[in-house]
């Protein structure tokens, strides 16, 4: 059984489309990064991000196709992945028992299915991913009706907590009008930023009105999630999305 504070997105998707979100707990990194660390680049002990990773392994049906994220918009097939992790932020999956995966503390991980089921994509978007079409692009990328299409926000940096200076305010402000309703003046040029409305925007602009989640903070839940922006020393955590096999299924219920 994994971590009891681990999650699944609560949306209405077809059962064979599995979704798992990991937390702090479950692992053995030890601090700065307690406790199921799964980032090989935030100076974590390598043996424990291994470590953790193997675990998280044990409830998936593969390895996941892990990214090498840089805050841009490509997206990967994760079917077309070698051993090396490609420098991307959102990848797509058609084939059952591949893992789409990304890793977040702060950021914005969302993830997609269609109704029918055929196809799942998970996007990192940070501030800048967002501002520059990280989910336009993945939308896509899983060649689907936009309004066939479900998405689900993860855990991220709240709307009480994200502060961003006018610079990130006037950038989306640029792209449309109506982003000004995700920000929240405070006064000496900073904005308290919503994150989850910004992403609700840009998916209904690309025609995707089916989003659920958005109800989290990561920086004010400290003990069940990682915070960049709260700790600077930090790990991450997973969001990952999968098509369950059909004799995966079926071994389940018998």
């Amino acid at each position: 059984m994994f971590a009891t504070d681990w999650l699944s997105a609560n949306w209405p998707a077809p059962a064979h489309v599995r979704t798992l979100v990991t937390t702090r707990s479950g692992g053995v990194s030890v601090a700065p990064y307690t406790s199921f660390n799964l980032a090989a680049h935030v100076g974590d002990t390598p043996e424990h991000v291994a470590e953790n990773r193997e675990i998280l392994r044990r409830f998936l049906p593969c390895e996941p196709a892990w990214l090498n994220q840089v805050h841009g918009t490509v997206v990967v097939d994760v079917a077309s992945l070698g051993e090396n992790p490609p420098e991307a932020d959102a990848s797509v999956a058609y084939q059952c028992g591949k893992a789409s995966v990304v890793m977040t503390a702060d950021c914005l991980p969302v993830l997609f299915c269609d109704r029918a089921g055929s196809v799942v994509a998970s996007a990192h978007a940070g501030w800048r991913g967002l501002a520059d079409g990280v989910l336009e692009a993945t939308v896509a990328a899983m060649k689907v009706a936009p309004d066939e299409i479900l998405a689900w926000m993860g855990p991220a940096i709240g709307p009480d907590a994200f502060e961003v200076g006018a610079e990130v305010r006037s950038v989306f402000l640029a792209h449309a009008g109506e982003a000004d309703a995700a920000f929240k003046d405070i006064g000496d040029g900073k904005f308290l930023a919503d994150i989850y409305l910004l992403a609700r925007q840009r998916l209904a602009e690309c025609g995707v009105t089916a989003v659920y989640g958005g109800d989290f903070c990561t920086v004010i839940d400290r003990d069940r999630f990682y915070s960049y922006r709260r700790d600077g020393v930090s790990g991450r955590m997973a969001s990952l999305i999968w098509l369950e096999c059909p004799e995966a299924a079926s071994a389940q219920t018998s």
